[in-house]
């Protein structure tokens, strides 16, 4: 059977009828073992080009047979980019989540990392953006929830609030309002 083949039998046998999955170029590898690196890229490459795997971001695909239809696609692959990173939604995303900004960022999330900054555009998915920390995480846990459906943390409006100031984000929090229905300015 042909490399390509493979693949596309092991997808459709093993990821057809689950939830929408997201794969790392390398979580196929193993079905190959005695490819050389250059081969293996290029039937990733292959893949991609025959409309199987839907690339996201930087090394991020998708079935093409089984997509992500939820809307979580940029949560998903945040959470696959810097997996060996602390990450915790907060910022504009989770205010906005939480009510206190009325204008929803589309195509566009935002999240506290252990890792560097970076904007990474994920096509037609939209964008995420990583905003660097050094803060220890222990003192911030009371103030992040396990969201299960994104498979990430994420900060309370108290914790996104202080980030917003902590991080400079002057343009957004103007759009923060008070209970009162007010303006609060950081």
């Amino acid at each position: 059977m042909q490399p390509l083949q493979r693949l596309e039998q092991w997808l459709r046998e093993h990821h057809g009828q689950q939830r929408p999955a997201l794969f790392i170029a390398g979580d196929f590898r193993s079905l190959f073992p005695q490819m050389s690196n250059g081969a293996y890229r290029a039937l990733i490459h292959r893949a991609e080009r025959r409309g199987l795997l839907e690339r996201i971001c930087q090394g991020i695909y998708q079935y093409s047979g089984s997509p992500d239809t939820s809307g979580l696609v940029l949560f998903h692959a945040a959470a696959l980019l810097r997996a060996r990173h602390f990450n915790y939604i907060s910022l504009e995303t989770a205010l906005s989540d939480s009510g206190v900004i009325s204008q929803i960022p589309m195509g566009w999330v935002t999240l506290i990392s252990t890792g560097r900054s970076a904007v990474v555009d994920c096509g037609r998915f939209g964008s995420i953006e990583f905003v660097h920390t050094e803060r220890p995480m222990a003192s911030i846990m009371d103030h992040l929830t396990y969201n299960a459906q994104r498979d990430l943390f994420q900060a309370d409006v108290e914790l996104a609030t202080e980030d917003m100031a902590r991080f400079g984000r002057k343009g957004t929090a103007d759009l923060i309002q008070r209970e009162d229905g007010t303006d609060e300015h950081l």
